[in-house]
């Protein structure tokens, strides 16, 4: 993070003063500190560094000990491994950078659509359905990816409202959306990038698509799935501001089988997931973590910790994984551990966490 865009963000000259001079320090410490690469640690992000708009206290602390304030005088590699999604990597860095006032960089960032990227070269030409998040942002992103050929619900409902009666189109949701004839255009696959922001809609298209012949819209229905669906972030709920959890993208997950049951007399869905707690997300994050150390003249992590805020999610993959679980509660879990997915640690908050992964990593340094 440069001193101009931290200089950007702080108000009255006093507190510029101060900040930039505590920013300053910081980055000459990570300058001279030297790599600890025998561990990684690997941070969910709400719950864990963050509960929506609010910055969880201890956040910032903890990745500037990650940094080289610690006890051993070294950095240890980090990244962030969140099933949230709906921006770029390289979006949600720039974010985090302002808000954990650490330098956070788009390779560090793991989002629940990352490894679907591999993907892109199966579907780069083809016709894909993207879901989730407002408007065309998802299917920019995907567009990132590598996919150059992508619809959206909002784009359907522009060819034909009476799809889904319930919603109206707005003049700049019809003029941003891609209209083309879908009776003509086949789907190849659909892909669930993000939360649905419009269930009914979401639901009502998916299912059009999967049950249609061929996946073209407006074909006859069949018992049987027809494309491919590939789904992002299983969580059932999420952690904001609220006391208790919200609804995450999972619980649109539950609906839509639900609903597929229904419509099909009991046919299966068939579906590939990504996210945590599913393999597939760990090996991609072992590959970043790798790469990262590479980037900086190190090798493959001993030991790998991974700090989350729900079992279900982090901890029964951060298991699964051979990873050293750290239960935090600052998010979903209010506990003493979990009966199902047991972690391994398990503390108040993050800076707790990180502590007790320094202690560990000071006795493999003596």
């Amino acid at each position: 993070m440069s001193v101009l865009r931290v200089a950007a963000g702080l108000r009255g000259r006093a507190s510029t003063v101060s900040q930039l001079a505590q920013h300053c320090q910081l980055r000459q410490l990570q300058t001279q500190s030297r790599w600890h690469f025998d561990a990684a640690v690997v941070f969910d992000i709400d719950g864990v560094l963050v509960r929506g708009q609010q910055t969880i206290n201890e956040a910032r602390g903890a990745l500037q000990m990650l940094n080289g304030a610690n006890r051993l005088g070294r950095r240890i590699p980090f990244a962030l491994l969140t099933n949230g999604g709906g921006v770029s990597e390289a979006t949600k860095a720039q974010q985090l950078s302002m808000r954990l006032d650490t330098e956070i960089t788009a390779q560090q960032v793991i989002l629940a659509h990352s490894p679907m990227q591999s993907l892109a070269s199966k579907y780069a030409d083809s016709h894909v359905l993207i879901v989730g998040g407002p408007g065309r942002q998802c299917a920019d992103i995907a567009r990132t990816y590598g996919f150059n050929n992508t619809s959206t619900p909002d784009d359907v409902l522009a060819w034909r409202a009476e799809v889904w009666p319930f919603r109206q189109l707005t003049p700049a949701d019809r003029a941003a959306s891609h209209v083309r004839d879908f009776a003509k255009t086949p789907f190849a696959c659909i892909m669930v990038f993000h939360d649905s922001f419009d269930f009914g809609r979401d639901m009502q298209v998916i299912t059009d698509i999967l049950r249609s012949r061929n996946g073209q819209l407006g074909a006859e229905f069949m018992d049987a799935q027809s494309v491919p669906l590939y789904l992002s972030n299983s969580d059932l709920v999420f952690s904001n501001e609220f006391e208790r959890p919200r609804f995450g993208q999972g619980a649109f997950h539950v609906c839509l089988r639900a609903m597929w049951h229904e419509l099909t007399h009991g046919a299966r869905l068939d579906h590939t997931r990504f996210g945590k707690p599913f393999g597939v997300q760990y090996e991609y994050a072992t590959r970043v973590l790798s790469e990262l150390a590479r980037n900086v003249g190190g090798g493959k992590a001993q030991r790998v910790y991974a700090v989350g805020d729900n079992p279900a999610a982090d901890i029964a993959g951060a298991n699964a994984a051979g990873w050293t679980s750290v239960l935090v509660r600052t998010g979903v879990f209010k506990g003493t551990n979990d009966a199902k997915h047991p972690a391994a640690i398990v503390v108040d908050h993050v800076g707790e966490a990180v502590e007790r992964i320094i202690d560990v990593e000071s006795q493999y340094a003596e």
